[in-house]
């Protein structure tokens, strides 16, 4: 599975909306060449900028370093839900952890400040 035509096949084999992982569902059954040839193409992506097709890949082959590497960029850009699913997803504890510290700080401030205004 090296020339460009199987690699087009395997990708060829993922939904045009990828496969969400929402909770425990395992990543799809992939064999290790194609997996290989995804993550591949998945770094490519992610390198490039194009994170959401790079994100499909990633949640695709379950790729823990590649999910980590997306909740760090969607965490830089202001957007913490999305990096805290991708942290959820990898699974990725101080990255989840990080996160749900800052929620629950947030959180308590704005109950002090509803307390300040009665």
């Amino acid at each position: 599975m090296g020339s460009k035509d199987s690699h087009k096949e395997v990708l060829d084999l993922m939904p045009t909306d990828g496969f969400i992982k929402v909770s425990g569902i395992q990543p799809k059954e992939l064999k290790k060449e194609d997996k290989v040839i995804l993550i591949r193409k998945g770094n490519e992506l992610f390198n490039n900028g194009k994170y959401d097709f790079a994100k499909k890949i990633f949640i695709t082959t379950g790729y823990t370093d590649g999910l980590i590497r997306l909740g760090n960029y969607y965490y830089k850009n202001n957007e913490p839900l999305e990096a805290l699913r991708m942290f959820w997803l990898a699974p990725y504890k101080k990255g989840i952890d990080g996160l749900l510290h800052k929620f629950v700080h947030i959180i308590g401030s704005w109950l002090n400040e509803d307390k300040q205004e009665e």
